[in-house]
């Protein structure tokens, strides 16, 4: 596969199966020290791949933390800062992050940070990843099951996507990932969502993942800082960060990004219908893609209160207000709708009810 650049804010997004380019990469720049961050599933499964690709690349340490959502939190970067030091890395330094979304979440924030800042890459592994978290130069980790409460804005100097990764995926991290692709159709795209909502997520191709990586560059380069227009792509996020903190803090198996965002746009297409003139034809229509593809989320009205504490501390908000992305229309979304509570509370209700444990 002939190599495909979509340019970004200061870097490239590189679609290349073979490495080529990260090779290439590599041996134009004069790093003092390489270092490559990943987790104990990526160093399994992934290092492997990027060692096979490049067999000449050597002399790189390797920096391994324990996978998961819940290690996403600054305990972990004290942790990655202090191997950085042990393995002696200055300013002059490149740091790969290998992996999934907290991988590169949080490798772009330790990049971000150490000494003032280095060089980082990002090499996402996870269909999610790919599509979402590895583009766009956000930074952050989690604080009290606040997601991505701490971060930064740091881009990295390139993105380099292999569908070669996602073949070590299993099904459920794939349709995890296939949430932020169908997001992408539903704030910008029609045509998009309806070519790819009927589909199985191991039917993505990377001609799907380039398109969504498209659609979410091309909102990044027009606000790089998250001022206007970048604010569609929380869709779902209020609400799903929400459930995903909740869950992550209590269940024995937590939701998944994807699981949790889905649900949040069940709900928050519901808002949009009662709120944003979304039609009811289109809130079903989303409500059968999802639940075609994602699993049902179970709980109980006693958890609101702690839902509600978790979007009040959402970065989005303004004040005391709790602030949503909410589509108008299938294809297009507005930014800045506050809701009160008591009308997100029937949005929690509306998806209990929907799912059959709202009796």
């Amino acid at each position: 596969m002939n190599p495909h650049k979509l340019p970004s804010i200061g870097y490239d997004v590189i679609f290349d199966d073979t490495l080529t380019e990260l090779h290439r990469f590599i041996q134009q720049h004069t790093y003092s020290k390489i270092l490559i961050l990943t987790d104990r599933n990526a160093c399994i499964h992934c290092l492997p791949v990027l060692q096979e690709a490049m067999p000449w690349f050597d002399g790189y340490d390797v920096i391994e933390v324990d996978p998961g959502e819940e290690n996403k939190n600054i305990d972990f970067c004290v942790g990655i800062w202090k191997m950085m030091l042990d393995f002696g890395a200055d300013r002059q330094s490149l740091l790969i992050n290998l992996g999934g979304g907290v991988i590169t979440d949080m490798g772009g924030f330790t990049a971000s940070t150490f000494k003032r800042g280095i060089d980082f890459v990002q090499v996402p592994t996870t269909l999610l990843s790919q599509v979402d978290a590895s583009v766009g130069g956000k930074t952050g980790v989690d604080m009290d099951h606040v997601k991505n409460i701490i971060g930064t804005f740091a881009q990295p100097k390139a993105v380099f996507i292999a569908s070669t990764f996602l073949r070590t995926l299993d099904q459920r991290q794939l349709v995890s990932g296939f949430a932020e692709i169908i997001k992408h159709g539903l704030i910008a795209d029609r045509s998009f969502y309806e070519a790819i909502k009927g589909l199985d997520a191991t039917a993505i191709s990377l001609e799907h993942i380039r398109h969504s990586v498209a659609i979410k560059n091309n909102v990044v380069t027009q606000d790089p800082l998250e001022k206007g227009l970048r604010k569609i792509l929380n869709f779902g996020h209020t609400i799903g960060h929400a459930l995903e903190g909740h869950s992550l803090a209590s269940d024995r198996n937590p939701l998944l990004h994807g699981e949790a965002i889905a649900a949040g746009m069940i709900c928050e297409a519901y808002l949009a219908h009662r709120l944003n003139g979304l039609s009811e034809d289109a809130l079903n229509d989303i409500i059968q893609t999802f639940r075609r593809h994602f699993p049902d989320y179970s709980y109980d009205r006693e958890i609101y209160e702690a839902l509600l504490v978790l979007m009040k501390n959402d970065k989005k908000n303004a004040g005391h207000r709790i602030g949503f992305s909410l589509l108008s229309t299938i294809g297009q979304c507005d930014i800045d709708v506050f809701v009160e509570e008591d009308v997100i509370v029937e949005s929690l209700d509306f998806y209990r009810n929907l799912i059959g444990s709202g009796r």
